[in-house]
């Protein structure tokens, strides 16, 4: 196939907003529009698909563009699209695939649609997007707003060129710059919003300064062990306040650096201390989403990752700054049971935030407020009761 003209890609352009607004991912008519108008192909000429290659290693495997009618629809379809690894961890395995870490992507469309109605834009409202990626997101702005109101910054120059020269191809023309995106944008303007397609620790202080009073913010905040959107309405006093979105969601990390993440720096794993039942299970913590946010803000520091033993048995294992683990099968005899090392207390908070979650009814991550105070210091709430839990800055 050579490559698609727009009206060869028109109707799968059609199919996925009608998909988008069946699942209510988009819910207004101009957001619809939107993604009917920008041609997602133009913006992934290469994507990788993950797969475990004839030696049962797992790679990244190319796909070149829409050299094909299934490519063609693939690009279209509700799915994530990696489209660049990290230089410093990928190796080439054969012709076509790469071992290594994703540091871009083309982001699910219904997650897209999702935060763009979040951002609750209106006509001639000033946008910055955190995160240009392969340009995808300021397409869609620019064709619900007019390119002269899109400003977009990405730590990696490269990734900002070829962005550019994407965005030319389907017609537009945004201020894009290459830095780095917790900084806000180097001219120091303001926005009526901001959104952004990377993950934060916390709000950075730039963000609050380049915003007014009134101006939406929708962020990935990572806390730990999990994390997910928030949609923030910033005051005149600097205080950005709102709460999780219903629609969940997480985004690969902010870098400062644009090759590569750094390497993180973990402690020795304390002794096993023992094994005991526990009314908790690793499908539990795999399976309740909103009950992982509620570890994240408990467990300030803590990790969760994936243990393999001796004998290939698999594990979810929860681990803190100090050494602490503790470590929940995924399947056999012993999923009801949690084995620990150093400081047994690790899951014993655990299993009291299950406690509490379960007397409140288990309520979803969307019944919980989130609120960055103008200093910077931030706090988590359930709404229904007021519970507080403050992140540590």
């Amino acid at each position: 196939m050579s490559a698609p003209t727009i009206d060869h890609a028109r109707p799968h352009m059609s199919a996925l907003a009608d998909e988008l607004t069946r699942s209510r991912a988009i819910r207004t008519p101009p957001w619809a529009e939107a993604f009917r108008a920008v041609p997602r192909h133009l913006f992934v000429p290469r994507w990788f698909v993950q797969e475990t290659n004839d030696r049962g290693i797992a790679v990244w495997r190319e796909r070149q563009g829409a050299a094909t009618a299934d490519d063609l629809a693939a690009v279209y379809r509700d799915q994530t699209l990696v489209t660049a690894l990290d230089p410093d961890t990928a190796e080439q395995v054969d012709d076509t695939a790469w071992t290594g870490i994703p540091t871009s992507s083309s982001t699910l469309p219904s997650l897209m649609a999702g935060m763009l109605e979040d951002l609750s834009v209106e006509d001639g409202h000033r946008v910055l997007e955190i995160g240009t990626g392969t340009g995808y997101n300021a397409a869609l702005l620019c064709a619900r707003l007019g390119e002269h109101l899109v400003c977009s910054v990405d730590i990696d120059p490269g990734l900002v060129r070829a962005a550019q020269g994407h965005l030319s191809s389907a017609g537009f023309m945004p201020r894009l710059v290459p830095g780095d995106g917790t900084r806000g944008y180097p001219t120091g303007e303001t926005f009526d919003r901001i959104i952004a397609t990377c993950s934060v620790p916390a709000v950075p202080d730039a963000w609050i300064e380049q915003s007014k009073p009134g101006t939406i913010l929708v962020a990935d905040v990572a806390l730990g062990i999990e994390g997910g959107l928030v949609r923030l309405e910033v005051d005149g006093q600097g205080r950005a306040c709102g709460r999780f979105t219903e629609k969940a969601g997480r985004f690969m990390a902010a870098r400062s650096e644009a090759r590569t993440y750094p390497a993180p720096q973990r402690p020795r794993r304390a002794a096993e201390t023992g094994t005991w039942p526990s009314p908790v299970t690793a499908a539990d913590v795999r399976g309740n989403y909103a009950f992982r946010l509620l570890l994240a803000l408990c467990l300030a520091g803590a990790e969760l990752v994936y243990h393999v033993d001796g004998s290939g048995a698999m594990a979810l294992q929860i681990q803190d700054p100090g050494g602490s683990w503790a470590r929940l099968p995924l399947a056999g005899d012993g999923v009801g049971a949690v084995t620990c090392g150093g400081d047994p207390g690790l899951w014993t908070l655990a299993e009291d935030v299950w406690r509490w979650w379960t007397s409140v009814g288990r309520p979803s991550h969307d019944r919980f407020g989130y609120a960055r105070e103008a200093d910077g210091a931030a706090h988590v709430w359930h709404i229904p009761d007021g519970t507080r839990w403050d992140i540590p800055v």
